[in-house]
Protein backbone atom coordinates (compact mmCIF):
# COMPACT_ATOMS: atom_id res chain seq x y z
CA UNK A 1 0.00 0.00 0.00
CA UNK A 2 1.31 3.48 -1.03
CA UNK A 3 1.80 5.81 1.73
CA UNK A 4 -0.34 8.44 -0.27
CA UNK A 5 -3.36 5.87 0.24
CA UNK A 6 -3.43 7.33 3.55
CA UNK A 7 -1.91 10.00 4.23
CA UNK A 8 -4.14 12.80 3.87
CA UNK A 9 -2.11 16.38 4.87
CA UNK A 10 -5.62 18.04 4.78
CA UNK A 11 -6.51 16.10 7.88
CA UNK A 12 -3.68 18.13 9.36
CA UNK A 13 -5.06 21.44 8.58
CA UNK A 14 -8.29 21.21 9.22
CA UNK A 15 -10.06 22.56 12.20
CA UNK A 16 -12.25 20.17 13.36
CA UNK A 17 -15.27 20.71 16.51
CA UNK A 18 -13.66 17.80 17.86
CA UNK A 19 -11.93 15.16 17.45
CA UNK A 20 -13.95 12.59 16.81
CA UNK A 21 -13.33 12.48 12.82
CA UNK A 22 -9.41 12.76 13.12
CA UNK A 23 -10.15 9.71 15.55
CA UNK A 24 -12.47 7.59 13.01
CA UNK A 25 -9.38 8.42 10.25
CA UNK A 26 -6.72 7.78 12.41
CA UNK A 27 -8.11 4.12 13.31
CA UNK A 28 -9.21 3.50 9.96
CA UNK A 29 -6.11 4.41 8.16
CA UNK A 30 -3.31 3.27 10.86
CA UNK A 31 -4.93 0.13 12.36
CA UNK A 32 -7.11 -1.18 9.35
CA UNK A 33 -5.09 -0.82 6.46
CA UNK A 34 -2.87 -3.73 5.07
CA UNK A 35 0.21 -3.06 5.67
CA UNK A 36 -0.44 -2.65 9.38
CA UNK A 37 -1.89 -5.92 9.66
CA UNK A 38 1.03 -7.80 7.95
CA UNK A 39 2.90 -6.15 10.26
CA UNK A 40 1.20 -7.06 13.42
CA UNK A 41 0.81 -10.97 11.84
CA UNK A 42 4.69 -10.56 11.30
CA UNK A 43 5.84 -10.53 14.57
CA UNK A 44 8.37 -13.52 14.46
CA UNK A 45 8.25 -16.07 17.16
CA UNK A 46 10.14 -18.17 14.83
CA UNK A 47 13.77 -17.97 12.90
CA UNK A 48 13.44 -15.72 9.54
CA UNK A 49 16.19 -15.79 6.88
CA UNK A 50 16.22 -12.81 5.33
CA UNK A 51 17.53 -13.11 1.54
CA UNK A 52 19.32 -10.72 -1.35
CA UNK A 53 21.01 -10.42 -3.71
CA UNK A 54 23.79 -8.12 -2.11
CA UNK A 55 24.40 -6.92 2.07
CA UNK A 56 25.97 -3.86 2.96
CA UNK A 57 28.38 -4.29 5.82
CA UNK A 58 28.30 -0.54 6.30
CA UNK A 59 31.35 -0.93 8.91
CA UNK A 60 34.12 -2.18 6.46
CA UNK A 61 31.95 -0.53 3.30
CA UNK A 62 32.12 -3.78 1.70
CA UNK A 63 28.98 -5.03 -0.41
CA UNK A 64 28.69 -8.55 0.35
CA UNK A 65 26.94 -11.16 -2.39
CA UNK A 66 24.75 -12.39 -1.69
CA UNK A 67 23.22 -11.54 1.08
CA UNK A 68 21.52 -13.14 3.86
CA UNK A 69 20.62 -12.20 7.67
CA UNK A 70 18.81 -14.89 9.86
CA UNK A 71 16.75 -13.07 12.19
CA UNK A 72 15.01 -14.77 15.49
CA UNK A 73 12.53 -12.87 17.22
CA UNK A 74 13.84 -9.46 17.49
CA UNK A 75 17.70 -10.16 17.21
CA UNK A 76 19.60 -10.57 14.37
CA UNK A 77 21.84 -13.91 15.26
CA UNK A 78 23.87 -14.27 11.76
CA UNK A 79 24.59 -12.24 8.61
CA UNK A 80 26.55 -13.36 5.69
CA UNK A 81 26.74 -14.37 2.39
CA UNK A 82 24.39 -17.76 3.41
CA UNK A 83 23.24 -18.16 6.84
CA UNK A 84 21.87 -21.16 8.81
CA UNK A 85 18.62 -22.30 7.71
CA UNK A 86 16.76 -23.61 11.39
CA UNK A 87 13.89 -25.85 11.26
CA UNK A 88 10.70 -24.39 10.38
CA UNK A 89 12.61 -21.28 8.96
CA UNK A 90 10.58 -18.68 6.93
CA UNK A 91 12.54 -17.74 3.75
CA UNK A 92 11.94 -13.85 2.55
CA UNK A 93 13.96 -14.09 -1.17
CA UNK A 94 14.03 -10.26 -1.27
CA UNK A 95 15.18 -10.19 -5.32
CA UNK A 96 17.82 -7.66 -6.69
CA UNK A 97 18.14 -5.35 -3.44
CA UNK A 98 20.75 -4.52 -1.01
CA UNK A 99 19.79 -5.48 2.56
CA UNK A 100 20.98 -2.98 4.85
CA UNK A 101 20.64 -1.37 8.42
CA UNK A 102 17.20 0.56 9.08
CA UNK A 103 18.12 4.44 8.21
CA UNK A 104 18.27 7.20 11.58
CA UNK A 105 16.94 10.53 10.87
CA UNK A 106 18.72 12.69 14.34
CA UNK A 107 16.83 15.68 13.65
CA UNK A 108 12.70 15.25 12.90
CA UNK A 109 9.84 17.09 14.05
CA UNK A 110 7.21 14.86 14.06
CA UNK A 111 4.34 17.41 15.75
CA UNK A 112 5.31 19.99 12.19
CA UNK A 113 3.81 18.98 8.84
CA UNK A 114 4.29 21.33 5.51
CA UNK A 115 2.18 24.46 5.39
CA UNK A 116 2.64 27.78 7.73
CA UNK A 117 4.51 26.54 10.89
CA UNK A 118 3.74 29.56 12.94
CA UNK A 119 -0.44 28.80 11.72
CA UNK A 120 -0.27 25.09 12.54
CA UNK A 121 1.02 25.23 15.93
CA UNK A 122 -1.60 28.45 16.98
CA UNK A 123 -4.21 27.01 15.35
CA UNK A 124 -3.74 22.90 15.99
CA UNK A 125 -4.83 21.64 19.28
CA UNK A 126 -2.08 19.47 20.61
CA UNK A 127 -4.95 16.24 21.09
CA UNK A 128 -5.01 17.02 17.18
CA UNK A 129 -1.29 17.50 16.62
CA UNK A 130 -0.24 14.13 18.61
CA UNK A 131 -2.64 11.93 15.94
CA UNK A 132 -0.96 14.13 13.18
CA UNK A 133 1.91 12.70 14.76
CA UNK A 134 1.11 9.37 14.91
CA UNK A 135 0.70 9.82 11.32
CA UNK A 136 3.62 11.12 10.64
CA UNK A 137 6.00 8.43 12.56
CA UNK A 138 4.19 5.66 10.75
CA UNK A 139 5.18 7.54 7.20
CA UNK A 140 8.73 7.61 8.14
CA UNK A 141 8.47 3.77 9.39
CA UNK A 142 7.65 3.13 6.08
CA UNK A 143 10.20 4.87 4.33
CA UNK A 144 12.56 3.02 6.54
CA UNK A 145 13.14 5.27 9.56
CA UNK A 146 13.59 2.85 12.02
CA UNK A 147 15.16 5.50 14.38
CA UNK A 148 15.07 8.75 15.13
CA UNK A 149 15.26 11.93 17.17
CA UNK A 150 12.78 14.23 17.73
CA UNK A 151 13.75 17.76 18.25
CA UNK A 152 11.39 19.67 19.84
CA UNK A 153 6.75 19.29 19.52
CA UNK A 154 7.00 23.35 18.69
CA UNK A 155 4.56 23.66 21.56
CA UNK A 156 2.92 20.51 21.69
CA UNK A 157 5.17 20.35 25.27
CA UNK A 158 5.86 16.37 26.61
CA UNK A 159 2.96 14.94 24.02
CA UNK A 160 5.95 13.21 21.95
CA UNK A 161 6.30 11.31 25.13
CA UNK A 162 3.19 9.41 24.44
CA UNK A 163 3.82 8.87 20.90
CA UNK A 164 6.71 7.29 21.79
CA UNK A 165 5.90 5.36 24.68
CA UNK A 166 2.96 3.95 22.33
CA UNK A 167 5.10 2.89 20.11
CA UNK A 168 7.76 1.33 22.71
CA UNK A 169 4.58 -0.60 23.24
CA UNK A 170 3.61 -2.08 19.63
CA UNK A 171 0.45 0.08 19.92
CA UNK A 172 1.27 1.99 17.16
CA UNK A 173 3.67 1.65 14.33
CA UNK A 174 6.63 3.83 14.12
CA UNK A 175 10.54 4.49 14.41
CA UNK A 176 12.64 4.35 18.20
CA UNK A 177 12.70 7.42 19.54
CA UNK A 178 14.29 9.84 21.30
CA UNK A 179 12.51 12.79 22.48
CA UNK A 180 12.89 16.13 23.72
CA UNK A 181 9.64 17.36 24.69
CA UNK A 182 9.67 21.09 23.67
CA UNK A 183 12.56 22.93 23.20
CA UNK A 184 14.48 25.60 25.57
CA UNK A 185 14.40 28.90 24.31
CA UNK A 186 14.78 32.81 25.77
CA UNK A 187 11.96 35.21 26.03
CA UNK A 188 11.88 37.07 22.59
CA UNK A 189 14.09 33.90 21.17
CA UNK A 190 13.78 32.00 17.92
CA UNK A 191 10.45 30.20 18.73
CA UNK A 192 8.93 33.20 20.39
CA UNK A 193 5.96 34.12 18.49
CA UNK A 194 7.04 37.42 17.36
CA UNK A 195 5.29 38.42 14.67
CA UNK A 196 2.11 38.11 16.02
CA UNK A 197 0.13 41.47 18.22
CA UNK A 198 1.93 41.34 22.09
CA UNK A 199 -1.88 42.20 23.27
CA UNK A 200 -3.13 39.03 22.03
CA UNK A 201 -0.17 36.60 24.28
CA UNK A 202 0.20 34.41 21.84
CA UNK A 203 2.81 31.77 23.07
CA UNK A 204 5.87 30.78 22.61
CA UNK A 205 6.57 27.21 20.81
CA UNK A 206 9.24 26.55 23.40
CA UNK A 207 9.59 27.15 26.91
CA UNK A 208 11.12 29.55 28.10
CA UNK A 209 14.37 29.51 30.22
CA UNK A 210 16.17 33.36 30.69
CA UNK A 211 19.21 32.36 33.03
CA UNK A 212 20.69 29.22 34.55
CA UNK A 213 18.74 29.01 37.37
CA UNK A 214 15.29 28.97 35.15
CA UNK A 215 17.17 26.31 32.73
CA UNK A 216 17.43 23.81 35.43
CA UNK A 217 14.04 24.38 36.61
CA UNK A 218 12.65 23.60 33.15
CA UNK A 219 14.99 20.86 32.08
CA UNK A 220 13.95 19.57 35.68
CA UNK A 221 10.48 19.59 34.35
CA UNK A 222 10.76 18.46 30.90
CA UNK A 223 12.69 15.22 32.75
CA UNK A 224 9.66 14.69 34.85
CA UNK A 225 7.43 14.79 31.85
CA UNK A 226 9.69 11.67 29.76
CA UNK A 227 12.49 13.76 28.27
CA UNK A 228 15.45 11.58 26.72
CA UNK A 229 17.29 14.44 25.85
CA UNK A 230 17.06 18.42 25.98
CA UNK A 231 16.67 20.61 22.79
CA UNK A 232 17.96 24.51 23.55
CA UNK A 233 17.83 26.78 21.05
CA UNK A 234 20.87 29.22 20.81
CA UNK A 235 20.91 30.99 18.13
CA UNK A 236 18.91 33.20 15.63
CA UNK A 237 17.49 35.04 13.52
CA UNK A 238 20.54 34.29 10.83
CA UNK A 239 21.64 36.85 8.33
CA UNK A 240 23.91 36.26 5.33
CA UNK A 241 25.43 39.53 3.61
CA UNK A 242 28.42 39.91 1.50
CA UNK A 243 29.16 36.57 1.70
CA UNK A 244 29.17 36.93 5.88
CA UNK A 245 27.05 34.64 7.88
CA UNK A 246 26.35 36.28 11.16
CA UNK A 247 23.48 35.41 14.18
CA UNK A 248 23.58 36.27 17.53
CA UNK A 249 23.42 33.92 20.44
CA UNK A 250 20.77 33.44 22.98
CA UNK A 251 22.13 31.86 26.14
CA UNK A 252 26.08 31.95 27.27
CA UNK A 253 28.41 29.70 27.79
CA UNK A 254 27.99 29.86 31.08
CA UNK A 255 24.29 29.20 31.32
CA UNK A 256 24.72 26.38 28.46
CA UNK A 257 27.33 24.75 30.73
CA UNK A 258 24.20 24.68 33.41
CA UNK A 259 22.33 22.83 31.07
CA UNK A 260 24.75 20.41 30.15
CA UNK A 261 25.33 19.72 34.05
CA UNK A 262 21.96 19.43 35.13
CA UNK A 263 21.15 17.10 31.58
CA UNK A 264 24.18 14.79 32.90
CA UNK A 265 23.29 14.57 36.15
CA UNK A 266 20.16 12.44 35.29
CA UNK A 267 22.18 11.02 32.56
CA UNK A 268 20.91 12.87 29.67
CA UNK A 269 22.18 15.07 26.83
CA UNK A 270 21.84 18.59 25.08
CA UNK A 271 21.88 19.14 22.12
CA UNK A 272 21.47 22.87 20.15
CA UNK A 273 19.68 25.11 17.53
CA UNK A 274 22.76 26.93 16.72
CA UNK A 275 23.68 27.93 12.91
CA UNK A 276 26.53 30.39 13.59
CA UNK A 277 29.44 32.20 15.98
CA UNK A 278 29.78 32.78 18.82
CA UNK A 279 26.57 30.35 19.75
CA UNK A 280 28.19 27.31 17.83
CA UNK A 281 31.93 27.82 19.74
CA UNK A 282 29.49 28.43 23.43
CA UNK A 283 27.89 25.13 22.46
CA UNK A 284 31.20 22.94 21.90
CA UNK A 285 32.70 24.31 25.13
CA UNK A 286 29.87 23.95 27.15
CA UNK A 287 29.96 19.88 25.91
CA UNK A 288 26.91 19.27 23.86
CA UNK A 289 26.33 16.03 22.22
CA UNK A 290 25.48 17.56 18.81
CA UNK A 291 25.66 21.30 17.13
CA UNK A 292 22.04 21.12 14.76
CA UNK A 293 22.52 23.14 11.45
CA UNK A 294 26.56 24.49 12.17
CA UNK A 295 25.93 26.46 9.15
CA UNK A 296 29.40 27.88 9.87
CA UNK A 297 32.11 27.08 12.71
CA UNK A 298 34.88 28.67 13.10
CA UNK A 299 38.26 27.12 13.33
CA UNK A 300 37.96 26.58 16.88
CA UNK A 301 34.69 24.96 17.42
CA UNK A 302 35.61 22.96 14.69
CA UNK A 303 38.57 21.79 16.51
CA UNK A 304 36.47 21.18 19.83
CA UNK A 305 33.77 19.72 18.00
CA UNK A 306 36.49 17.12 16.48
CA UNK A 307 38.74 16.50 20.41
CA UNK A 308 35.08 16.13 21.92
CA UNK A 309 33.43 14.09 19.42
CA UNK A 310 30.58 16.46 18.97
CA UNK A 311 28.17 15.82 16.42
CA UNK A 312 27.39 18.52 13.77
CA UNK A 313 23.70 17.85 12.20
CA UNK A 314 23.74 19.90 8.48
CA UNK A 315 19.97 19.83 8.21
CA UNK A 316 20.42 20.44 4.36
CA UNK A 317 17.07 18.87 3.29
CA UNK A 318 14.84 21.68 5.21
CA UNK A 319 17.01 24.25 3.34
CA UNK A 320 16.58 22.78 -0.23
CA UNK A 321 12.33 22.22 0.50
CA UNK A 322 12.53 26.18 1.35
CA UNK A 323 14.09 27.35 -1.52
CA UNK A 324 12.14 24.88 -3.88
CA UNK A 325 8.52 26.38 -2.26
CA UNK A 326 9.35 29.94 -1.33
CA UNK A 327 6.71 32.41 -1.57
CA UNK A 328 8.56 34.64 -3.41
CA UNK A 329 11.70 34.64 -6.05
CA UNK A 330 13.40 36.71 -3.89
CA UNK A 331 12.81 34.22 -0.90
CA UNK A 332 13.98 31.66 -3.02
CA UNK A 333 17.03 33.78 -3.91
CA UNK A 334 17.93 34.22 -0.62
CA UNK A 335 17.12 30.36 0.47
CA UNK A 336 19.72 29.37 -2.27
CA UNK A 337 22.40 31.79 -1.48
CA UNK A 338 21.87 30.38 2.36
CA UNK A 339 22.32 26.87 1.05
CA UNK A 340 25.88 27.71 -0.86
CA UNK A 341 27.40 29.56 1.57
CA UNK A 342 26.12 26.11 3.57
CA UNK A 343 27.28 23.47 1.36
CA UNK A 344 31.05 25.68 1.04
CA UNK A 345 31.25 25.88 4.77
CA UNK A 346 30.08 22.19 5.27
CA UNK A 347 33.10 20.64 2.80
CA UNK A 348 35.54 23.22 5.15
CA UNK A 349 33.62 21.38 8.14
CA UNK A 350 34.37 17.36 6.37
CA UNK A 351 37.89 18.88 5.79
CA UNK A 352 38.74 19.70 9.12
CA UNK A 353 37.59 15.95 10.73
CA UNK A 354 34.39 17.22 12.33
CA UNK A 355 32.01 14.32 13.34
CA UNK A 356 28.78 13.85 11.03
CA UNK A 357 25.58 12.75 11.84
CA UNK A 358 22.25 12.66 9.85
CA UNK A 359 18.86 14.59 10.56
CA UNK A 360 16.60 16.00 7.56
CA UNK A 361 14.80 18.65 10.17
CA UNK A 362 11.16 16.95 8.40
CA UNK A 363 8.07 18.08 9.05
CA UNK A 364 7.95 21.26 7.13
CA UNK A 365 8.31 19.51 4.12
CA UNK A 366 6.51 16.02 4.02
CA UNK A 367 7.32 12.77 6.02
CA UNK A 368 8.06 10.14 4.65
CA UNK A 369 10.68 11.96 2.12
CA UNK A 370 13.50 12.88 4.20
CA UNK A 371 16.26 10.33 2.72
CA UNK A 372 17.32 13.25 0.34
CA UNK A 373 19.27 14.30 2.99
CA UNK A 374 21.98 11.41 1.96
CA UNK A 375 21.53 12.81 -1.59
CA UNK A 376 22.27 16.52 -0.41
CA UNK A 377 25.46 15.38 1.89
CA UNK A 378 26.80 13.26 -1.01
CA UNK A 379 26.10 16.18 -3.18
CA UNK A 380 28.04 18.47 -1.39
CA UNK A 381 31.05 16.66 -0.67
CA UNK A 382 30.53 13.56 0.95
CA UNK A 383 30.73 9.78 -0.28
CA UNK A 384 28.11 7.57 -0.39
CA UNK A 385 29.82 5.43 2.06
CA UNK A 386 30.87 8.75 4.53
CA UNK A 387 27.43 9.53 4.03
CA UNK A 388 25.98 6.16 5.19
CA UNK A 389 28.39 5.85 8.00
CA UNK A 390 27.47 8.92 9.42
CA UNK A 391 23.62 8.51 9.23
CA UNK A 392 24.11 4.65 10.51
CA UNK A 393 27.37 4.72 12.76
CA UNK A 394 27.30 8.20 13.83
CA UNK A 395 23.25 8.18 14.12
CA UNK A 396 23.13 4.86 16.27
CA UNK A 397 26.09 6.60 19.00
CA UNK A 398 24.15 9.90 18.88
CA UNK A 399 21.09 8.33 19.91
CA UNK A 400 22.75 6.14 22.18
CA UNK A 401 22.51 2.91 20.88
CA UNK A 402 25.24 1.93 19.28
CA UNK A 403 25.96 -1.66 19.64
CA UNK A 404 22.11 -2.04 19.26
CA UNK A 405 21.63 -0.24 15.91
CA UNK A 406 23.45 1.12 13.01
CA UNK A 407 24.62 -2.11 11.71
CA UNK A 408 23.97 -5.76 10.09
CA UNK A 409 25.26 -7.48 13.01
CA UNK A 410 24.92 -10.85 15.59
CA UNK A 411 23.55 -9.52 18.71
CA UNK A 412 21.74 -5.97 16.90
CA UNK A 413 18.95 -5.44 16.72
CA UNK A 414 16.74 -6.39 13.64
CA UNK A 415 16.13 -3.02 12.16
CA UNK A 416 16.61 -4.07 8.38
CA UNK A 417 15.99 -2.67 5.04
CA UNK A 418 16.20 -3.48 1.40
CA UNK A 419 16.47 -0.95 -1.36
CA UNK A 420 17.21 -1.57 -5.32
CA UNK A 421 20.78 -1.86 -6.20
CA UNK A 422 23.53 -1.02 -4.93
CA UNK A 423 23.52 2.38 -2.33
CA UNK A 424 27.00 2.59 -2.79
CA UNK A 425 26.78 3.58 -6.65
CA UNK A 426 23.39 5.27 -6.03
CA UNK A 427 22.92 6.72 -2.86
CA UNK A 428 19.14 7.94 -4.45
CA UNK A 429 18.57 4.15 -4.01
CA UNK A 430 18.05 5.09 -0.27
CA UNK A 431 14.51 6.88 -1.95
CA UNK A 432 13.14 3.56 -2.88
CA UNK A 433 12.97 1.14 0.20
CA UNK A 434 10.93 -1.67 -0.64
CA UNK A 435 11.13 -3.43 2.48
CA UNK A 436 11.22 -2.58 6.61
CA UNK A 437 11.75 -4.56 9.40
CA UNK A 438 12.07 -3.38 12.88
CA UNK A 439 13.05 -5.74 15.98
CA UNK A 440 11.89 -8.34 13.53
CA UNK A 441 8.52 -7.38 12.51
CA UNK A 442 7.98 -7.38 9.13
CA UNK A 443 6.20 -3.38 8.37
CA UNK A 444 6.55 -3.06 4.59
CA UNK A 445 7.32 -5.38 2.04
CA UNK A 446 6.82 -4.59 -1.62
CA UNK A 447 5.97 -7.43 -3.75
CA UNK A 448 6.83 -7.43 -7.94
Amino acid sequence: MQREEWYHPGIMKSKFPCLVPLLIVFVACVFVSPVFSQSTNSASKHAVVLHAARLLDIESGKIITPGEVLVQDERIVEVGSSVKRPPAAEVLDLGDTTLMPGLIDVHVHLFLHPGAEDLQTVEESVPQRTISALLAARDDLMAGFTAERDMGTEGAGSADTAVRNAINHGAIPGPRLRISGNAVDILGGHEDAIHYNPEQHVLSNATYANNAAEIVSVIRQQVKEGADFIKVYETGPDALRDGHFSTPFQYTEAELRAAVEEAARTGKHVAVHATGEPGTLYAARAGVVSIDHAYYLSDETMRLMREKQIFAVPTFAIAEYFADHAASPAQAEREHRMQDFHAQEFRKQLAAGVPMAVGSDVGPFPHGTQALEFNLMVKYGMTPLAALQAGLLNGAKLLGWQDQIGALKPGYLADIIAVPGNPLADIGALQKVSFVMKGGVVYRHDHD
